[in-house]
């Protein structure tokens, strides 16, 4: 939602060196400092086709007998001896499918893992979506473009949305076809570069991930009328059409944005052919549609009601008809219009934009599973969930507990969170990076990613959220099933053919119950050892197996179990903020 705020928009520090923080260590000491990350294992694509070769590279290769281990669900697949700082792997042939590979040593009898990432094989981004974004396009230099693109291959971002690239919403291309400009001003006056976008597409193809251009649905600036934009498709406030809807934006934003009714038949031609003209000059796969939630009662021109969360699925409709080979996201605001028209259109997945409507947990985690519904399961749900809102005024760092808490929930629910770009996102004006990542979030967060692509098996495809009842055995946690309460571990369980999937998340130090930690002060978590638990479950139980990004990268491992009857006895090794155990039956 582009709910901009002057006060925002200036207190920022916009990014136009770009990653030159993960990895320009001369320039800036005290950045580098704080927040410098370069990861050591990379692979060179964001997904894979089936049966493709994945790449890797390892840096500052530790000295020793060192094994590569490929591993799907917690069963091996592969072990090879590494024995070079870059080597490669062909993926199998199984689409869909999530990986991790682990590079160990066994060391006096014992394994040591020392690096692990995840391999994402699909062949198309909408089953496992994992959506990122990019914000500023002043004139950058290849490099930078190339490493920021990079930092998100990382986290496997298979998608980025471009927000405010555009030069008009009514006429996001600017100059014509046959000669586009080289440079143009968004909306807020900033220098936008073909080069930077194109250069920004074109990298981002190179790790396999789609480029998504953002717009309204529905937006025109007080010069719409002479690129041809009609009286007749606005909405009003009033019945006698006096008073167009419009969001307003003081200076130096360029314009107040006024809405058109995305249900007006005309409107959808004029756009759909503006769309065209985009596509033609760049190389995007999609277009990312947003609105601005309820707007209350408004009216047409002939002064008739318009529903507006019902025009939506008919705006989509017509976005693909005049663009069938592109790819469509739509923003629902606060879930507006998801039920009745976003879930039912021919979008690749779902797209909540979570506002005050939903503050907890549980508000959270009742989002995706409504949106799982509304769609009949068939489509995927991403949350723009922006974490320490209260703080992103100023300049700071995001605060690390309060994110893996959220991700944790999302993640474990079988959402995806926008989150990442050049910096991390706290605000809904996207160019805002006041808050930056510390060096040890940004590890953190590699492993949650790893994490949500080796296991989006049990994540994100497929299964039944069930009821398992879990108990502790040694008194050091309290334990109960979902929703979530302050000051005990809540158990999400997923039921599948032949497994139990339990999601241990720990509230036990969190200090509030709602999601965003706007003021970015959630309590971080204490690791607990060797914790006893009891788990009922009627089938006989043939292995079991816990993984968690908090816990060797989440390499999985094996966990020695007894069975009486129902009543499955275990010891999990440690509980941070998240581990998943998993019954083979």
């Amino acid at each position: 939602m582009k709910k901009t705020y002057l006060s925002l928009a200036f207190g920022l520090a916009i990014l136009t060196t770009g990653c030159e923080d993960y990895y320009d260590t001369k320039n800036d000491p005290v950045i580098y400092g704080e927040t410098y990350f370069n990861a050591t294992l990379t692979t060179d694509k964001a997904c894979y086709q089936p049966g493709e070769t994945v790449q890797f590279t390892l840096k500052d290769k530790p000295s020793g007998n060192l094994k590569v281990r490929y591993s799907h669900l917690g069963e091996v697949l592969k072990e090879e001896s590494l024995s070079s700082e870059s080597w490669s792997w062909q993926a199998p042939a199984d689409d869909y499918k999530g990986y991790m590979v682990d590079i160990y040593a066994t060391e006096d009898g014992t394994e040591k893992v020392y690096q692990s990432i995840a391999v994402d094989v699909s062949s198309d981004w909408k089953k496992f979506p994992r959506y990122g974004f990019l914000s500023s396009y002043g004139k950058l230099s290849d490099k930078t473009i190339i490493d920021n693109v990079e930092v998100l291959n990382r986290y496997h971002i298979n998608g980025i949305q471009f927000y405010d690239w555009m030069y008009d919403h009514q006429r996001p291309l600017a100059g014509t076809v046959e000669n586009p400009a080289e440079s143009w001003l968004d909306l807020i006056g900033r220098t936008n570069y073909q080069s930077t976008v194109k250069g920004y597409i074109d990298a981002a193809h190179n790790k396999g991930m789609k480029a998504m251009f953002y717009n309204l649905a529905f937006g025109a600036l007080d010069n719409a009328a002479s690129d041809g934009v009609k009286e007749e498709w606005y909405l009003f406030k009033d019945k006698n059409h006096t008073e167009k809807d419009n969001h307003p934006l003081d200076a130096p934003f360029r314009s107040n944005i006024y809405l058109t009714n995305p249900g007006n038949t005309e409107w959808q031609a004029y756009l759909a052919g503006r769309n065209k003209d985009v596509y033609s000059v760049f190389n995007f796969d999609g277009y990312h549609i947003d609105q601005l939630g309820d707007r209350g009662t408004v009216y047409n021109y002939n002064g008739e009601d318009v529903k507006l969360d019902e025009t939506y699925k008919s705006f989509i409709a017509a976005m693909k008809q005049a663009n069938p080979e592109k790819r469509l996201v739509m923003n629902a605001v606060s879930q507006y219009g998801q039920e009745k028209s976003i879930s039912k259109s021919d979008i690749d997945f779902l797209y909540t934009e979570v506002w005050s409507e939903s503050k907890t947990y549980e508000d959270l985690a009742q989002v995706i599973i409504n949106n799982n519904s509304y769609s009949n399961n068939s489509k995927q749900t991403v949350l723009a969930a922006y974490m320490n809102y209260d703080k992103s005024g100023n300049s700071g760092f995001i605060n690390m507990p309060g994110i893996l808490l959220t991700n944790a929930v999302i993640f474990s629910f079988g959402g995806a969170h926008l989150e990442l770009g050049e910096h991390y996102l706290s605000n809904e004006y996207f160019p805002n990076s006041n808050l930056q990542m510390k060096r040890e979030t940004k590890q953190n967060l590699t492993y949650y990613y790893d994490f949500l692509v080796a296991y989006q098996n049990l994540l994100r495809d497929g299964g039944t959220f069930s009821s398992i009842k879990v108990q502790s055995t040694d008194n050091k946690l309290i334990f109960n099933n979902w929703p979530a309460s302050q000051g005990e571990v809540a158990v999400v369980s997923k039921r599948f053919t032949n497994r139990d999937v339990l999601h241990l998340i720990n509230f036990t130090n969190a200090n509030s119950m709602e999601w965003r930690d706007t003021n970015g002060n959630q309590t971080a978590a204490t690791t607990v050892s060797g914790i006893g638990i009891s788990i009922s479950s009627g089938k006989t139980v043939s292995k079991v197996w816990i993984a968690s990004p908090d816990i060797n990268g989440g390499v999985a491992q094996s966990i020695d179990f007894t069975q009486s009857g129902n009543e499955i006895n275990l010891t999990v090794p440690s509980l941070k903020y998240w581990d998943m155990v998993v019954l083979e039956y």
